[in-house]
């Protein structure tokens, strides 16, 4: 039986075309428990051969090592993946974080160290990781621009910018996709920054469409996540949140269950089904899980499914980041 291929989409009205379904790399180089460097190259490659071929990676996951460990994985398959990587978020040595970059001078820097990392001569879409709200922004866009007339970047993008920022960054350059949190617990950017992206022709990338692994069903308690895994500090993940939240994931089990599909594949199909225009980029390390993440492009909801959906599924409780990286988004 031949093997279903991911189909592709279209990131706004950019050109740029991808997978409707991305692979987010972070988690296999940091935040999320033990790294298996090797297994996690299996895995890209697997996700190249189904046809999701959106790779998403950032110069501060793993302090420059995920770069690493996706430009080693594709050295030998470029020409069949869309790489996406981003800057502006900084790290002291020993992983500190030290605010937010958007200097000209430090966007070029960036991609320069990125481009070594990844060791590429081209980075497919280039992300503002956090808007920087001491540069304005016309200017970080304006060397990110600098950057495409150069060949280093082929398309620009930004991650949880405010809408008012992402109109004035697009005057300056178009941009191909803004990528910012989006899931059935996480739906804050359904009111302005969705119909603001569609206004500018821009697409829009979910990352955590899973809530961060929370909408999989797999965790049932707090200690079900490793010893020093980074969502033990999230406020949804903590105390009573941790307890409330869990109904919302029986809910959508209960659904799951009826569709015939996983809890992953449900959340994922519904993030899908919001638009065309949407390209979520769920992470994971383990092959099982991305072919089960796959499955989700082949689930159909129909009009009546995603209005009992809207209808069933609470809101999550508890903030999406602590303090201070909630301060750092929506800029």
């Amino acid at each position: 039986m031949t093997e279903k291929i991911t189909p592709q989409r279209e990131l706004g009205k950019s050109g740029l075309v991808v997978s409707a379904l991305g692979l987010g790399c972070m988690g296999m180089s940091e935040f999320y428990g033990p790294r298996d460097d090797e297994l996690s190259i299996q895995v890209i490659h697997r996700s190249i051969e189904m046809g999701m071929n959106f790779l998403d990676t950032a110069d501060m996951y793993g302090m420059g090592d995920n770069e690493k460990l996706v430009g080693r994985a594709i050295r030998d398959r470029r020409e069949k993946v869309v790489l996406a990587t981003k800057f502006g978020n900084m790290r002291g040595p020993d992983g500190a974080f030290l605010g937010v970059n958007g200097k000209p001078e430090y966007v070029k820097s960036s991609c320069e160290g990125s481009l070594k990392r990844l060791g590429m001569d081209v980075i497919d879409l280039y992300y503002q990781h956090r808007v920087d709200a001491n540069t304005p922004i016309e200017e970080t866009i304006g060397a990110m621009a600098e950057l495409v007339q150069a060949g280093k970047v082929r398309y620009l993008g930004m991650s949880e910018a405010a809408p008012n920022t992402i109109r004035r960054a697009a005057k300056v350059h178009p941009i191909a996709a803004l990528q910012s949190e989006y899931s059935l617990w996480t739906r804050d950017v359904e009111k302005e920054i969705l119909p603001t992206c569609r206004e500018c022709g821009i697409g829009f990338v979910p990352y955590s469409p899973l809530g961060r692994g929370f909408l999989t069903g797999k965790y049932k308690k707090a200690e079900d996540f490793p010893k020093g895994d980074g969502r033990h500090r999230f406020p949804r993940f903590q105390g009573e949140n941790f307890q409330k939240n869990l109904e919302l994931v029986s809910r959508v089990e209960e659904l799951a269950k009826r569709k015939n599909c996983t809890p992953s594949q449900l959340a994922l199909a519904w993030v899908m089904a919001q638009g065309k225009d949407i390209i979520p980029i769920p992470g994971t390390k383990k092959l099982n899980y991305l072919e089960e993440n796959a499955g989700a492009a082949w689930i159909d909801l129909s009009p009546s499914d995603l209005a009992e959906i809207d209808q069933q599924l609470p809101a999550a409780v508890g903030e999406r980041y602590y303090t201070q990286a909630m301060s750092a988004v929506n800029r």
